[in-house]
């Protein structure tokens, strides 16, 4: 059986680098007075901008975040690492020779992560669960995902805001948001960095609130697991719960139970969005993206039983470091002077978190 208490501590947060590759696009091409395709173009003056300078700050963004993790466990190196990206962006600006290094751990770098959280998840543990608690997991995760974008909509919020919002709530917080983002056409910076916020306060909040409400109306150590997996919005939210509650290892796989949904919401969500516009752009989208596909992969993989256990238990630390690098990148587009004026998308975030832990809380009254 796979372990349980290694797996990562994801959280949080996520927007994409705005105009990260116009740098690339517009860079000198000749010296001047020199034809760009002529035979007297300078050598190297077409040469692409290095990516060098913005993957090593990322790398330097994700070891604060790691010893900052080390001193308060309850902020994931992914909450760190996109708060210090965004911090970056509004103290000192991200320079033009940071913005190709920062595109390729933001895009890239992040569809691996991703890619290896489904190496996490072996289908047989989270089958061994239940009909009861995958039925709760599946009912809540879907009439969120469903019923948020439509209030969203009522509230005034732009598509994008709340299809991320959406996302990240009933799934499984940053990662999620991400993969929408990068699957889908509909969001931008400002989508990304409002479902950002709501992921990270009412998640945050959920630490303190699950186990203090499930001790006050009473509920059974298994059925605050059951609980805190189906409706807090964060792996290491979840990890939190269970561990400072003796939960751990069922919280975290009926979280995982969710985490599995993000390959088939996504290729679904992906799949209709894009099929309309697919003929005006010369040609059909795939219906699923490459990383989710590989995902999948990766969920397989998994579940035959046959990975060693040197390679799971280093799994999740790998994915942590490299999830830290792709949402510092992500964070260095977040426009903190519009994030603070985000109240609708807040209150949409409260909505939806209302609505999954409602619906979770019923299921685990009922069933387990």
């Amino acid at each position: 059986m796979p372990r349980s208490d290694h797996l990562p501590a994801l959280a949080a947060p996520l927007p994409v680098i705005r105009d990260v590759r116009a740098g690339a696009a517009h860079g000198p091409s000749a010296a001047p007075g020199v034809a760009a395709d002529g035979p007297s173009a300078v050598p190297g003056a077409a040469r692409r901008p290095s990516a060098v300078p913005g993957v090593a700050v990322a790398a330097l963004a994700v070891v604060f975040a790691l010893l900052v993790n080390r001193v308060v466990p309850v902020l994931s190196p992914a909450v760190i690492a996109v708060f210090s990206g965004a911090a970056l962006a509004a103290l000192a600006g991200v320079g033009e020779r940071l913005r190709p290094g920062l595109a390729f751990v933001s895009r890239r770098v992040l569809r691996v992560a991703i890619a290896l959280l489904g190496l996490q998840i072996a289908v047989p543990q989270v089958l061994a669960l239940g009909w009861q608690t995958l039925a709760i997991v599946a009912v809540a995760t879907g009439v969120t995902f469903t019923v948020t974008p439509r209030i969203g909509r009522r509230l005034g919020l732009s598509r994008g805001t709340s299809l991320l919002i959406a996302t990240g709530v009933s799934i499984c917080g940053a990662a999620a948001i991400a993969a929408m983002r990068e699957s889908t056409d509909v969001s931008d910076d400002d989508d990304a960095a409002n479902a950002l916020s709501v992921v990270v306060l009412y998640g945050t909040a959920a630490i303190v609130l699950v186990p203090l409400l499930a001790a006050f109306m009473g509920l059974s150590p298994a059925q605050l697991g059951v609980w805190a997996g189906a409706a807090v919005h964060e792996v290491a939210q979840v990890a939190a719960i269970g561990a400072a509650s003796g939960v751990l290892a069922g919280a975290i796989t009926v979280k995982l139970g969710r985490v599995i949904l993000l390959a088939p919401i996504v290729a679904l969500t992906s799949h209709r969005l894009r099929r309309d516009a697919a003929p005006r752009h010369g040609g059909r989208p795939p219906i699923v993206p490459l990383f989710v596909a590989a995902f999948l992969a990766m969920v397989i993989v998994r579940s035959t039983g046959q990975v060693p256990a040197v390679v799971t238990d280093a799994v999740p630390q790998v994915t942590n470091v490299l999830m830290a690098a792709a949402l510092f990148g992500l964070g260095t587009g977040i426009d903190v002077r519009k994030l603070v004026k985000g109240g609708r998308a807040v209150l949409l975030g409260g909505i939806a978190t209302g609505i999954i832990a409602t619906i979770s809380l019923a299921g685990v009254a009922l069933l387990v």
